[in-house]
C-alpha cells in the first residue's frame, strides 16, 4: 500500500511537471513572436546624428501594434513564404524585405516584414506625396543658402536660383536631393511642420513602424520605418501619375543660378537601364540605416515592387538583390498572399498615436508612444502565464526529487 501511494504520488507530481512544461512550451511561442527584436526598435546609431538638439530631448520609444498590420503571418521573424515556396534566391544581405503587387496590395513574400530600421533617403517618398498633393507644379520657389548647405547628397540648388515644384521634385527623386527636400519642405510650411504632416500621412496609412525626424531621411532622433511601411508609401507613389513619370524619368534639365548654367542630372535608379519593364524606385543610405532600396517593374499585366532596408553593397549589389526579388515575386503565382497591404490604419486605432505632454521639439503624429502592460490588456498576460509554467515545472519536478529521496 505505502509502494502505491508512493507511486501515486509520484505520477501526481510528474503531471504536474508535465503541465507546466506544456504551458511553457505552448506560450513561448506567442511571446517570442510579441518580442522578436527587430520590430521593437532599430538597430543602436552608430554616430551622433540621433542625439536630440539642446533643449530638446529624445523621443519615447515607440510601441507594438496589438496584432500585425496587414496580417498575422506579417507579424513573423525571418522569411515570410507561401506554401510550398521555393527559397528565396541567393545573395539577398538585406536584413528586411518585401516583395509585393502595386495594384492589389498582396504580399507575395517577405522577410521580418515589420523590422524597424532607418529608411535613409527612401523617406523621401512621404515628402514627395505632401508636396505632390498639396503644392501647384508650376509655382516658383526662390533657392536659399540654408537649402544648398544641406548635409549628404544634393541636387545643385544655389542662393536666388528660380525652381519650379515640379523640378524640385525631379531632384528629389532622380538624385536624392536633400537640399530639394529642404525646399519642398519650406513650401510645406517650414521642416518641422513637414515633418508633423509625414508622421501623420504615415499614420494615416497604416504605418506605425515609421516615424520622420526630416523631411530628407537623414538620420534623427527616433528615425524609424520598416520595409512594410515603405511599400505602404511606395504603393501610393505608384498611384500619382506624376511621380510614376518622374520616377521613370532617366535624365531631366535642371537650372542654374547666379553664373551658373543649367545643366543634366541623371536618374541614379540603375534597373531602369538593366531591368525590362522597370518602372523606377528610390535608393538611400546612412550610416545608421546602411543601404536601402525600392524598385517596382511591370511584367503581363502585373505591376511588382520591392522593398529592401539595412542592406549592404557586397557581394552582391543592391540593384541586383532588387533585380533578383523581383524576379522571384514574378515567378510566384497570384492570389496566394502572406499579407496585405493596407489602405487605411488598423481599427481600432493602435494606442499611443498621440502622445500627451510630449517633448519639446518632437512631433508627436504617428510617433507611437510606449505604453506599459498591464494584466488584462492584449498580450499582457502572456509572461504571467510562463512565470507560471516554469513555476510549476521546477516545483514538480523538486517534490519528485524529494519524494524519490525520502522512499529508498
Amino acid at each position: 500500500m505505502v509502494h502505491l501511494r508512493v507511486l501515486l504520488r509520484l505520477v501526481a507530481l510528474a503531471a504536474i511537471a508535465v503541465l507546466g512544461t506544456v504551458m511553457l512550451l505552448g506560450t513561448a511561442p506567442a511571446v517570442a513572436q510579441a518580442a522578436c527584436p527587430p520590430q521593437l526598435a532599430p538597430p543602436p546609431p552608430v554616430d551622433a546624428s540621433e542625439v536630440p538638439k539642446p533643449g530638446t530631448v529624445a523621443p519615447p520609444p515607440m510601441s507594438m501594434p496589438d496584432s500585425p498590420v496587414g496580417g498575422a503571418r506579417m507579424g513573423e521573424c525571418g522569411l515570410v513564404l507561401p506554401q510550398g515556396a521555393p527559397d528565396p534566391p541567393a545573395g539577398i544581405n538585406a536584413m528586411s524585405w518585401v516583395i509585393a503587387d502595386a495594384d492589389s496590395g498582396e504580399v507575395l513574400a517577405a522577410k521580418d516584414p515589420h523590422a524597424r530600421n532607418r529608411p535613409a533617403s527612401t523617406l523621401k517618398l512621404l515628402t514627395a506625396l505632401l508636396a505632390v498633393d498639396q503644392l501647384p507644379l508650376d509655382r516658383v520657389v526662390v533657392g536659399t543658402q540654408v537649402d544648398a548647405d544641406q548635409d549628404g547628397s544634393r541636387v545643385g540648388i544655389g542662393p536666388g536660383g528660380h525652381y519650379t515644384v515640379r523640378q524640385l521634385l525631379t531632384g528629389l527623386l532622380l538624385v536624392s536631393g536633400n537640399d530639394a527636400a529642404h525646399a519642398l519642405a519650406e513650401q510645406l510650411g517650414g521642416v518641422a511642420a513637414t515633418v508633423t504632416q509625414m508622421n501623420t500621412l504615415a499614420a494615416k496609412l497604416g504605418a506605425l513602424d515609421t516615424r520622420a525626424a526630416t523631411p530628407s531621411g537623414l538620420d534623427g532622433p527616433g528615425m524609424s520605418a520598416s520595409a512594410y511601411d515603405l511599400a505602404l508609401a511606395f504603393r501610393q507613389v505608384l498611384n500619382r501619375p506624376l511621380l510614376v513619370e518622374l520616377l521613370g524619368t532617366r535624365e531631366a534639365s535642371f537650372p542654374g543660378y547666379g553664373n551658373r548654367p543649367g545643366f543634366v542630372v541623371s536618374n541614379d535608379n540603375k534597373l531602369l537601364r538593366s531591368y525590362p519593364g522597370a518602372l523606377g524606385g528610390k535608393t538611400g543610405f546612412t550610416d545608421d540605416a546602411r543601404h536601402t532600396q525600392l524598385d517596382a517593374a511591370q511584367r503581363d499585366g502585373r505591376r511588382l515592387m520591392v522593398v529592401l532596408m539595412r542592406g549592404e553593397q557586397r557581394p552582391v549589389s543592391m540593384s541586383e538583390q532588387a533585380a533578383r526579388l523581383l524576379n522571384y515575386g514574378f515567378a510566384l503565382p497570384a492570389g496566394h498572399p502572406v499579407g496585405n497591404l493596407v489602405e487605411s490604419p488598423p481599427s481600432p486605432a493602435t494606442p499611443g498615436a498621440a502622445i500627451p505632454g510630449s517633448s519639446p521639439g518632437f512631433s508627436p503624429a504617428g510617433a507611437h508612444a510606449a505604453a506599459p502592460n498591464w494584466p488584462g490588456e492584449s498580450g499582457a498576460l502572456l509572461p504571467i502565464v510562463l512565470w507560471i509554467g516554469i513555476a510549476v515545472t521546477v516545483l514538480g519536478v523538486l517534490l519528485a526529487l524529494t519524494a524519490r529521496q525520502r522512499h529508498r
